[in-house]
Order: C-alpha cells, then structure tokens, then sequence
C-alpha cells in the first residue's frame, strides 16, 4: 500500500464519519421512543380535538418523530431549512388551535438539538419572541409568562445538551482517527524496518551463496566455500533475529556491526572497499540512523551499481558513500532511500543523492551539528 493510498483512505474514512453526526443506533431507535414520547405528553387531555387539530398532531408528531432523519443526519442545508421552518409552522398552528404554549417546545428542542446555533437563535428566538406578542397581544392565550420562560429554559438547556452530545461524538471519532494514523504509522516503520533488514541480509545471503556455489563448481577452493556456506547460515539466523527484534521494536542497529557486516558482503561480490576502521568519531546518537544509511547503501551496491570499488566515509555528524558503478537516473528514489530520509528527517538531518549515468553514484546524511538529537 502506498502513502497516496494510505492518505486517501484516511480521508474517505474522515469524510465517511464526519464530527457532529448522530450513532446510527440513535437514528434508528428513535421514531419509537420519539411516537410514545408525543402520544404521551403532546396529545390535550380533556380537550375536545376537532378534525383540524388532529391532522395538524398527526403532521406535528411526524415531524417529531422524524427529525433526527431530516436534521441530525442530513448534512444538506436545503433539506433542513424547509423542515426547520414545517417544524415551528405546525407548532405554531396547533398552539393557535387552543393547546397550550409548551406545544412548541416539540419544534424548538429538535431546532436546538440539531441545528447551528445561529439558525437556533434566528428560529427558535423568533418563535419564542413571537409567543411573547402574542400573549401580550391576546390575553385568551392558554399560557402565562412563566410559561414562556420555562420554554426559554428548557431550550436553552437542549441547546447545550445537543452541543455537549456533539462534542462527545467529535471527541470518539478523533480518537478512532487518532488510532487508525497510529496503526498506519506503525505500519510504515514495520514495511521500512522489514526492508532495511531483509533487503541487505538477503541481498548478502545471494551473493555469499552464488560465490561458495562457484567454488564448488570449480573445485578451486572447497575450504572457503564451506565457510562461505557456513556465513550464509549464519546471515539467515541473523535476519530471523533481526525480523522477531523489529516486530518487538527491539531491535538496534550498530554501525561499527554494520562495517563488518559490509566488509564481508562486497568482499564476497568481489568489490574493493575503502572503509573506516573505527566508528569513534561518530557522534553516539547518530550511530544507528548512519548504520541504517550504510546498510542501504552497501545493499544498492550489491544489487544495482555494478561498481568494482566503493568509498566509505565518515565524520563526526556526517557519513558518504560513493562507488565507481554505473549510477543511476537523478531523482529516482526507492523505497529504501525514502526510508533513510524519513529517519534523518527524525533528526533534524538530510540526505543527498548525486547519481550521473556511468559516473558512479554517492550518498550523504548529514545532521546538522546545531540540531539537538534525542537518543531513541
């Protein structure tokens, strides 16, 4: 999988399970709880209903009942405008009917649950605002200002709960964010632990191989081949060790172990190496991330360049490779120096590649002297 891939699905998931949207649990179980709730506490009691009010109950609890579809659930100004605005109409008109005030809490507390707080402030304090005049204005209105201030109260009081409700959402949904960039991190440096180990010990493993299968052949030399077959052994058991230490985020790498390790590969492919013989001067914290770099390098020697000699160099926060070989085409990286960048990057530092068509290719990492390093 690739990084575009891996940005990509995180985006379709983040847009998938956008913040603020109601469970679907919610969504589902609420036309029940939401038609008992009307019946129970919307429908007058004692109260002769007329054939208008009834319809109007019919189309208000609807309305009611369905709101977490039309308001919570859908994203689409277009659709919840229309049906905010049906809401506080048909609220409006059973309160008209002779019902009592607390008729329009159905509307407002669905408006204030859902909608954005400046369209809650523009319907529901123009429907609230309106149920003031009106009692001012008719005094045969069944309600008093108390009324009308326990509406306030109680949408108000939805109003924060729809907010707080949201903000838990929010919170559960950036935690799942949170964890699935965590299992893709910890995907990538697994694919570039895996690469960094496997590549180099089984490009070493072939060319050990090839040259103790040759010497077998040829009769020349059956003593080294058996100690070449015996290092082959001794490589594969390692990269095991290597592999079980990464999956447990054990493992480290030495550079000095690296050198070794180097020495004896382009010795067995029959390539003159120019290398260190002490790692001393190398800043401590920058052994393991230079011992990566090296490990990289010698592995694309070994496979790509065709080079007969390679240079080692190192400084106290700086290490080169070159090679004789037949480089390589400028601006062309790998999955193994994109590796080796992210891990300098880690570090504050950079890695350059001078690769020229049969001029040989060279490496450098380099970490800034003034960059304070943390030791992993």
């Amino acid at each position: 999988m690739g990084r575009s891939t891996v940005a990509d699905d995180r985006t379709q998931w983040w847009n998938e399970h956008a913040a603020g949207r109601p469970s679907p649990r919610f969504v589902r179980r609420w036309p029940l709880a939401g038609t008992i709730f009307f019946l129970a506490s919307a429908v007058p009691v004692g109260q002769r209903l007329d054939p208008l009010l009834i319809v109007l109950l019919v189309a208000y609890g609807a309305c009611y009942v369905s709101f977490p579809y039309f308001l919570l659930a859908n994203r689409r100004m277009r659709v919840r405008l229309p049906f905010a605005v049906l809401m506080l109409v048909l609220g409006w008109a059973v309160l008209l009917q002779g019902t009592s005030i607390y008729m329009l809490l159905y509307a407002t507390l669905a408006i204030a649950m859902s909608m954005p707080a400046g369209w809650v402030l523009v319907f529901d304090g123009a429907a609230l605002a309106g149920c003031g005049v009106l009692l001012l204005v008719h005094n045969d209105v069944p309600g008093t200002p108390s009324d009308i201030g326990a509406v306030v109260g109680i949408t108000t009081t939805a109003f924060f709960m729809g907010r707080l409700a949201q903000t838990v959402r929010r919170l559960r949904r950036a935690n799942e964010e949170i964890a699935v960039l965590a299992v893709s991190a910890e995907r990538e440096r697994l694919a570039r632990d895996l690469h960094d180990i496997l590549g180099h010990s089984l490009t070493t493993i072939a060319v050990k191989a090839g040259l103790a299968r040759r010497l077998i052949e040829t009769a020349a030399d059956p003593g080294r081949a058996v100690t070449e077959i015996r290092e082959v052994e001794g490589l594969a058991r390692s990269a095991l060790s290597d592999v079980r230490a990464t999956v447990s985020e054990y493992r480290e790498v030495s550079l000095s172990a690296e050198l070794v390790g180097a020495r004896a590969a382009l010795r067995a492919a029959e390539i003159e190496a120019e290398l260190p013989s002490a790692v001393d001067n190398v800043r401590p914290e920058l052994q393991s991330a230079f011992g990566y770099v090296l490990r990289e390098a010698v592995t694309n020697v070994l496979r790509h360049s065709g080079a007969s000699r390679v240079k080692v160099r190192l400084g106290r926060n700086w290490m080169e490779i070159s090679d004789n070989g037949r480089g390589g085409e400028p601006g062309r990286a790998g999955n193994g120096l994109r590796g080796l960048e992210e891990r300098l990057a880690q570090l504050g530092g950079t890695l350059q590649v001078r690769a020229r068509p049969g001029e040989g290719f060279q490496l450098r990492a380099e970490v800034p002297v003034a960059t304070p390093v943390e030791v992993a």
